[in-house]
């Protein structure tokens, strides 16, 4: 597997990223085209097919969004022991989620550097990444 860095880091799958928004939103547009040509009688056919690709549309956006949310609890619970490991005490509570799951792609050595610096100059997940010197690979998260 090729080394991982900030560069190369953000994981597309094609299949999901790219066919699966893109067909729903041709489905959504022409749908809505449709709708605005639709006689009086396929009215009622053309309201039923914009909702259900408007509801393809949510559903594409949650199928994203739960897996990730759970994903982040579990990175916050590992970077959370990882620092109870290193340190003897919890992750400070002044680290947004964020903050935290771009730690997880920082080593041990410099790891708890990072935290209090993500704390005191208050980084982004974006400058915690850009900081990191050696980056650890976390090839799970998609």
């Amino acid at each position: 597997m090729q080394e991982q860095n900030y560069k190369n880091h953000a994981q597309m799958v094609p299949g999901f990223h790219y066919v699966g928004l893109l067909s729903i939103l041709a489905l959504l547009g022409g749908s809505i085209n449709y709708a605005f040509r639709a006689t009086p009688e396929n009215k009622y056919l053309a309201t039923l097919l914009v909702l259900a690709s408007f509801l393809f549309a949510v559903l594409w956006i949650y199928i994203r969004t739960f897996p990730l949310k759970a994903q982040d609890r579990a990175i916050k619970a590992e970077e959370n022991l990882r620092y109870y490991t290193l340190t003897g005490k919890l992750l400070p509570a002044e680290l947004s989620v964020l903050q935290v799951v771009a730690l997880r792609f920082a080593p041990d050595a410099e790891f708890v550097a990072l935290v209090d610096r993500a704390v005191k100059e208050k980084l982004t997940s974006k400058e915690i990444k850009l900081a990191i010197k050696n980056w650890k690979a976390d090839f799970y998260r998609v």
